[in-house]
């Protein structure tokens, strides 16, 4: 990152605190942390420290809680004079204050809460870690160094929360180092899975196969982050306003009661797309974190339509969402629709108008752009109380032009929030809606409707991506206005995949101007287009779990990472099979023309060589085709495939596997060419069928099943990343970025009998090619599959994220 010269002053600021310069600079990319770190040095009081402070102070600066503030420049002297030293007493810190908020507290519970003057000495550390180790001696030895070291770090934590960690994680290495001794090359080596007994049945094998390998990432809970609904009565927010009022949010002890009582204490959650498109992978993180937290806690999640903008709805999308929800593996407690709640809706709004909060304004969509950018009131905004519940009536009656008028929020146009300069909560649409009919001609926004919908169906916990952060304040003043039930708001940051596009506006523009070929084309990251793609949902829900429920905004995760947790699963569940794309003809001059040979071949390579059930039938004739890049004229020492006087093998490509073998080597003899004396319309070769010779080229290949017959004609379509850009959403001219190679179609591939019976829902690894899924466009008489991806990681191998 280049730091501009203006920045240059608050970059030797920070640096001199003792924080590392990407740390610094990253700081200076975010005006909030900039602004917060600034002053949280300056209430320090210093002009260097040591690095331990200083990386305390950078905590304080991003997680402080905002409606502990009072209290900041006490926690800081804590921090400054070394009372609290370690991350472990700063998060049990603010975890107090956040409890406490502005109120004032006792300095010796505070201290109790994080550990302030508890000692834990060397020696105690080493005694626990002993016992720590003792406990899990049986592990230690089989595993070795491979051991999950952070896990034992934890469990030591658990009896000495306020320890030094780095200490402790030094004690326990010098102490696996007295057990085990050195590392060896051995220890160095990534550990080899377990091989699984396949079972008879092929879908019982995947299942059991994705089943019995849960990774690290899916056994740690990333729900532990979220309150229990109980505690819903802290202050989430504070509201500033410009003439200095405050208003804290947070629940009466009546009102988190009644609540309570209600939904009996569960966490209730909701997953409220709009229905103006096909849902994309970043709808499965929302998914994860909705769905996942009410079944983790056993509480309950709505699947609720945000339905209130009728001109961009559609019941095909409504109906394709429930589907998807559906094949991502969640259950909603209920489907419901904001138009539901229409009524109610109405009625709290004009509540607002009877106490003064809200008013119909009469300006234009643009004078409402330039009165927010002055920070100007409307000329309509002290209309009499009486004038706004007439002409809302009327505005709801059709008496108004569409584009006439619109009820605004009388909020605060002097804010230093843009969300609080007086929302508009209706405007006139004479659309009829596709789910409440053609009853309403004004329609909430989703500003007015989503807190209040949240907070009548008793949501606990209200769950959005970090762009929503600005609208936390206005959130909560439409709840505090009404005196309605607050649930706890937070956010986290969007999925956002690198190569693609995730807004819903771009997606629809690649489908309605054919970019693509529908919602559904599997080059897209719509969930749509994943599952025609191939992609499962379990490895889509494994990959979010894997990312986490972070905070951390403008993260781009690389798309390889997500191809890790589809390779992972497609390697264990996909059987075996051959496909050659560009065929090239082989005749074997050795054997006889009506010879059929019946191979089997292994459709799981470590599947036990009794089980029939694993092997499916390979015919070999005089006549094989291989792939026709899988030859050359000149050969080579790093070349391994054919050339004229060479030998390759053929068979399934297990390097690793040598006794894994059902073919033979053929040694190319003869070079047949076309009329045009430079094309190559076949090889003559021999077979050993002895097998006596062990040539390194290993090739995949089909026969003819028969004499005189071709192999069985599939067409194959290969995906490559649908943009050339890690970031294509930055790009003034985003369109212009498209990959023009990012579908190639094979109309006639040459495949072996038995994949003549694949059906829709069918995965296969192709040798050599990768995974490959059967598409919906296939037909009785031509099947299609779509590549899910390719064997190996093709992306550069820098940096994942």
């Amino acid at each position: 990152m280049v730091v501009e010269d203006g920045d240059a002053k608050p970059l030797d600021l920070f640096l001199s605190i003792g924080l590392d310069k990407r740390t610094a600079e990253n700081a200076l990319v975010n005006q909030k942390v900039t602004s917060n770190l600034t002053a949280v040095i300056e209430e320090a009081g210093v002009n260097e420290c040591s690095k331990t402070i200083g990386n305390l102070l950078y905590m304080v600066a991003t997680k402080y809680p905002a409606n502990a503030l009072v209290h900041r420049p006490t926690l800081i002297q804590y921090i400054v004079s070394s009372k609290i030293k370690n991350p472990a007493q700063l998060d049990a810190a603010l975890a107090f204050l956040g409890t406490v908020g502005p109120e004032t507290f006792k300095l010796n519970e505070f201290e109790e809460a994080c550990g302030i003057g508890v000692d834990v000495s060397i020696e105690e550390i080493q005694s626990t870690v002993t016992a720590v180790l003792e406990e899990n001696m049986v592990a230690i030895l089989e595993q070795r160094y491979h051991i999950n070291v952070g896990n034992l770090c934890g469990q030591v934590r658990k009896h000495h929360p306020w320890a030094d960690a780095k200490i402790v994680k030094e004690v326990i290495d010098e102490k696996l180092r007295g057990i085990l001794g050195e590392r060896t090359a051995d220890d160095d080596k990534k550990p080899l899975k377990k091989k699984k007994e396949k079972p008879a049945k092929v879908e019982k094998q995947k299942s059991d196969a994705i089943a019995s390998t849960p990774t690290l990432e899916e056994e740690v809970n990333p729900y532990l982050i979220f309150p229990e609904p109980a505690e819903n009565y802290k202050v989430h927010t504070e509201i500033f306003f410009s003439n200095g009022d405050i208003w804290r949010a947070h629940n009466t002890k009546e009102i988190l009661e009644r609540h309570l009582k209600v939904t009996g204490g569960k966490v209730f959650t909701r997953f409220p797309p709009e229905p103006n498109g096909y849902l994309h992978i970043g709808h499965a993180k929302a998914m994860f974190i909705d769905f996942g937290l009410a079944k983790e806690r056993g509480g309950s999640c709505y699947l609720r339509f945000d339905d209130t903008n009728p001109e961009a709805e559609k019941k095909e999308y409504i109906e394709h969402i429930q589907e998807i929800v559906q094949w991502m593996g969640w259950q909603p407690f209920k489907v419901t629709y904001t138009s539901n709640y229409f009524q109610e809706l109405y009625d709290l709004a004009v509540e607002l108008i009877r106490r003064g909060l809200a008013y119909v304004d009469h300006q234009s969509p643009e004078e409402v752009k330039e009165y927010r950018e002055k920070k100007m009131n409307s000329p309509w905004r002290d209309r009499p109380i009486a004038e706004s519940l007439k002409l809302f009536e009327d505005m709801r009656r059709g008496l108004i032009d569409e584009g006439k008028a619109t009820l605004r929020l009388k909020q605060d146009m002097q804010s230093d929030n843009k969300n609080m300069y007086d929302l508009i909560a209706y405007r006139i649409k004479f659309t009829p809606h596709p789910h409440a009919g053609d009853k309403w001609c004004i329609y909430p926004s989703y500003d007015f409707s989503h807190c209040i919908v949240d907070s009548l169906e008793n949501v606990t916990h209200s769950l959005c991506t970090l762009e929503f952060e600005i609208r936390r304040p206005s959130y909560y003043w439409l709840l505090l206005a009404l005196n309605l039930y607050q649930p706890y708001v937070w956010e986290y940051s969007r999925l956002n995949i690198s190569n693609a596009v995730m807004s819903k506006r771009k997606l629809n523009r690649l489908v309605t101007e054919k970019w693509v070929d529908g919602w559904d084309d599997p080059r897209l990251m719509t969930l749509a287009g994943l599952r025609r793609r191939g992609v499962s949902s379990t490895a889509i829900n494994s990959f979010i779990r894997g990312i986490g429920i972070t905070r951390s905004d403008n993260s781009m995760i690389r798309v390889d990472r997500l191809e890790y947790h589809i390779r992972e699963e497609l390697n264990k569940t996909a059987p075996r099979t051959l496909v050659v794309l560009d065929p090239l003809k082989v005749v074997i001059t050795n054997l006889d023309s009506g010879s059929v040979i019946d191979l089997d071949a292994k459709m799981w390579p470590d599947a036990p060589s009794d089980d029939s059930s694993s092997y499916y039938k390979v015919p070999f004739t005089n006549v094989v085709y291989i792939e026709r890049s899988d030859f050359r004229l000149k050969d080579s020492k790093d070349y391994y495939g054919l050339a004229p006087g060479k030998s390759v093998l053929l068979r399934q490509v297990y390097i690793f596997l040598p006794n894994f073998r059902y073919a033979f080597p053929i040694k190319c003899t003869e070079v047949v060419y076309g009329g045009d004396n430079d094309t190559i319309v076949e090889i003559h070769a021999e077979y050993d069928p002895s097998k006596k010779i062990k040539p390194k080229g290993v090739l995949h290949w089909v026969a003819q099943p028969s004499p005189g017959v071709d192999p069985v004609k599939v067409e194959v379509r290969l995906f490559e990343k649908l943009f050339l850009s890690e970031n294509p959403s930055e790009l003034e001219d985003w369109l212009s970025d498209l990959n023009p190679h990012s579908k190639e179609v094979i109309p006639e591939a040459y495949a072996v009998p038995s994949l003549a019976n694949a059906v829709l829902g069918d995965k296969f690894q192709f040798e050599r090619l990768g995974y490959f899924a059967v598409d919906t466009d296939s037909t009785p008489g031509k099947l299609v599959f779509n590549r899910t991806i390719t064997l190996r990681d093709s992306y550069s191998k820098g940096g994942n994220k």
